[in-house]
């Protein structure tokens, strides 16, 4: 018996792994947080698995679930949006388990920074623009944020942001970071990415309206450079006069063949 953890992708249904989606066929039993992991890929779990929505229930609850599967010797595919990385809540599950001396293994998703950066049309890194994309979020309720780990500190890097789980307080974010990046820096937030309803709007530092996140939670905010970006150099790596091991240059390659 074996829980699979498996990254359930942005919202798309077809944002999946191959592995994920044949983990699923193959359990009696799946797990998935409800309220955000969408309903088609249900439709991959076998005829007559146990299904059971996570959304309302507790951690002493789910693994609950998982210890019944476990002493039935049923396999349980364990849905959670995104990639299980980042804000998943994985680890204090694989705690549980190891502590319980019960077997996993983890499927990565899709995360949504990327899927808002496929619906922007975008680079996030892009060459003497930004080479790093921090991935954060604000202080909320259910995590604050260590020390060190504001804002303005990731901002004073320069990197490209990507900044979850904080369109509720674009304010708090805009005063942070308008003092690093200025009113011009290119900002936008991109809606329920891969979401059939996805939305996207695109602003400035210094126009962008806070009012747009109120009543919404599903939503990502990308701040950075790059986002805009034009005038920008070309990578080396395809540049006719660059010598790689798999296009060697010149009469002297660096990786002769």
């Amino acid at each position: 018996m074996t829980v699979h953890f498996i990254g359930a992708g942005p919202g798309a249904a077809d944002l999946i792994t191959l592995r994920g989606r044949d983990l699923i066929a193959s359990c009696p039993v799946c797990l998935y947080a409800g309220s955000l992991v969408p309903q088609e890929l249900l439709s991959h779990c076998p005829p007559g698995a146990r299904i059971v929505n996570t959304a309302p229930m507790n951690l002493d609850q789910i693994i609950g679930e998982i210890l019944n599967a476990h002493r039935d010797g049923h396999d349980v595919a364990r849905l959670h949006s995104g990639d299980l990385s980042v804000w998943s809540a994985m680890g204090e599950q694989l705690r549980r388990l190891r502590e319980l001396g019960i077997p996993y293994d983890v499927t990565p998703g899709v995360p949504s920074f990327a899927a808002a950066a496929a619906a922007l049309g975008a680079e996030l890194t892009l060459p003497g623009i930004a080479q790093s994309v921090v991935l954060t979020r604000t202080s909320g309720r259910a995590s604050a944020m260590p020390k060190g780990e504001q804002l303005a500190n990731f901002a004073a890097t320069g990197a490209t942001l990507a900044i979850h789980l904080s369109v509720h307080v674009l304010d708090r974010v805009q005063d942070e970071l308008l003092p690093h990046y200025g009113a011009d820096c290119p900002v936008a937030v991109v809606f329920r990415a891969s979401w059939p309803d996805q939305r996207i709007v695109r602003a400035t530092l210094g126009t962008l309206d806070p009012a747009i996140g109120e009543g919404e939670r599903t939503a990502l905010i990308l701040v950075g450079r790059a986002l805009a970006a034009t005038d920008f150099l070309e990578s080396r790596l395809y540049a006719g006069d660059y010598d790689r091991r798999f296009r060697p240059v010149g009469t002297t390659p660096r990786f002769p063949e």
